[in-house]
Order: structure tokens, then sequence, then C-alpha cells
């Protein structure tokens, strides 16, 4: 996803979305912000944009290009637009002076507006100085909250390390989360999140405890000796979903225990093969 020009693209989108009355309100409060460097402002702005633009839809019309895109993906409304838009300024403006103080919203904001800094993280100048707030929000228990840095949001795939990237994962199962909602899972996977997923694994089965199958997509080029038989016990599972990401993982896997797994199995192959049994089709 390539985003340039974010501040003008959205204030174009405020400006067909929101009363003159209220733009004009907008921008002299950024202004007084830029000018008298106020910690203060900037917060009391962030928080007010809710009593002042209601959080309703951006027409489609306004929506172009890869932003455009990602703000659908998200769901974007005028109101989180409003509140990014400030913060994007405020950046541009001297972000030496204001990355700090946007750094730390995360102490200071209510739920809603945590989720919309969380979500559109990506948008702001220079999102890695942000990386501190965005792997603290792996703590909360909110679902919400923890789904807006975990889903459908590019921004732990450009700037998490391994470890932090392990735990999203890990917690976006624990959590009962869309794990196929989650960005570049194939080029972030890794050996230790693969053990990690085969232990968690055997805790839920020794509690007789479903597991969502997508789960195991990380693993196929890790398939070591103790994954291959998670892997047979997929294959020989009675749920199909299971048995179709067993034949998933072993398809796309270079070991050669995994395409022996497969022997036999001809018609999760063919259907891996015509593309109509993938990771995006997996429990249609």
């Amino acid at each position: 996803m390539q985003l340039g020009n974010v501040g003008q693209q959205l204030s174009g989108i405020l400006e067909n979305t929101v009363d003159a009355e209220v733009g004009n309100w907008l921008a002299e409060k950024i202004d007084k912000i830029i000018t008298d460097g106020s910690t203060r402002d900037m917060y009391l702005t962030y928080s007010l944009i809710a009593s002042k633009i209601p959080p309703k839809n951006i027409p489609s019309a306004h929506l172009e290009g890869d932003l455009g895109a990602y703000l659908q993906l998200q769901g974007a409304n005028v109101q989180q637009m409003a509140r990014i838009y400030l913060l994007v300024r405020v950046l541009e403006a001297d972000r030496e002076s204001f990355a700090p103080k946007v750094a730390n919203i995360i102490q200071v904001a209510d739920t809603g507006e945590l989720e919309t800094f969380l979500k559109f993280l990506v948008l702001l100048p220079r999102p890695e100085d942000y990386k501190t707030p965005a792997v603290d929000a792996l703590r909360t228990n909110i679902a919400t909250v923890f789904n807006a840095i975990a889903l459908n949001n590019p921004y732990p795939a450009r700037f998490f390390d391994e470890q932090q990237w392990n735990q999203m994962y890990l917690k976006t199962a624990f959590m009962q989360g869309d794990l196929s909602a989650i960005y570049q899972i194939d080029q972030r996977a890794n050996g230790e999140l693969a053990r990690i997923i085969s232990d968690y694994a055997h805790e839920r089965w020794a509690a007789s405890r479903d597991i969502d199958p997508y789960f195991w997509r990380p693993v196929s080029q890790f398939l070591n000796t103790a994954l291959l038989e998670d892997m047979e016990r997929l294959l020989e599972s009675s749920d199909p979903l299971e048995n179709r990401a067993g034949a998933l993982c072993c398809y796309f896997s270079d070991a050669p225990g995994a395409k022996k797994l497969l022997e036999g199995r001809s018609e999760w192959i063919e259907q891996i093969e015509n593309k109509t049994l993938s990771w995006k089709t997996l429990k249609d």
C-alpha cells in the first residue's frame, strides 16, 4: 500500500463531507495548535471532534486510490478522518515537537479515540515513531482496541519485530479474532511462531477445545517432526475444515514428510491446484 499526500487527500474528503462552519472550526483549531505548540489544545480538539462531527459514512465517491481502499477496508467514518487529519497536519507542521505528544494519545484517549488512532497509524507521517503505543495496545483485553491494531492493519507487518508479531498472532487466536484479517501472515511466518502454534494447539486439544483451522496457516515452511504429527492429526480429523487446513499446510511445504502425508489425497490436491481450495476459501 503506497500512500502519498495523505493530508491533502484527507482535506479533500473533509471538504466534501462536513459543513463549512465545522470545517472552518477545525482549520482554526489546527492553526492555533500549530502556532501555540499546545499539547493540551491538541488533545482537547482530538476529543471535541466527536461533538462537532458525527461518525457518518464517507461516500464512496470520495474514496479513491490506495487511501480510499484502505479507508473502505477499515470502515472509516468522517469523524475518524477528522481526528487523523488533525494529527497529520500538526505532524507535517512540526514533527519533532508534536511526535512525542501524538504518541502519548494512548495515555489520554477514551476507547473510541484510541481505536481511531490505532486503526490509522499507518497514515501518519513517519508511522514508525508510534511503535511503542502500537505494541502497548497488544496488552489490552478490550477486543475493539486490540482489533484496531491487529486486524486489517498493515502497521504490525511493517513495524513489529518477530516477538511482537508472534504475540499479536497468538493473542488474536486467544481472543477468537478473525485471523484471516491479519496482514501478510505468510511473509511474517517464522519458526518460533510455528512452535508456539503447535504448543497452543496441544493445550487446546488436551482441554477438548476447538482451534480455528486458519490458525495453522503460518506453519507450512516449518514442518518438523512434531508439526508433521500435528498435520497428520488434522488430515485424519472428522472436521472437514481441519482436513482442508492440513492439506493446505502440507501442499505448500517443502518438507518431504508433508508430501508423503498427501499421498492418496488427490481430491484435496486437485482442489488446491484448481484454486477452489485456498486459505481465502478455507471456510467457504
